[in-house]
């Protein structure tokens, strides 16, 4: 079975949007690179990775700390990922899979 090569959406992703590609996704929401509306649905890797790169620049301004962020974004994130996660949970991710390593 082959990869697909155009990704699903962050709304239609698997364990709820809990992915690498959802929170890059999430993200860019968080610095308005794209629009909340925007799922990518029918994107190719190339668009990910291009807006991973947008991303990584803007945490880079924050030395990669949601803690460094100015307050109108950290309340941004926390109110985008807050929103992420208890739809993730309601759809029964657990995040076990992301921390099962760390006991």
């Amino acid at each position: 079975m082959s990869k697909p090569d155009k990704y699903v959406g962050v709304d239609k992703d698997i364990n709820g949007g809990m992915t690498t590609i959802g929170k890059i996704i999430r993200d860019a929401w968080v610095f308005e690179l794209i629009p909340e509306s925007e799922t990518c649905a029918g994107w190719n890797l190339a668009g990910i990775d291009s807006l991973l790169q947008k991303v990584n620049a803007e945490w880079d301004k924050y030395g990669c700390l949601v803690s460094n962020l100015p307050e109108p974004l950290a309340k941004r994130h926390y109110e985008i990922h807050q929103q992420a996660i208890e739809k993730a949970r309601a759809a029964g991710w657990s995040g076990e899979l992301e921390t099962g390593d760390e006991k």
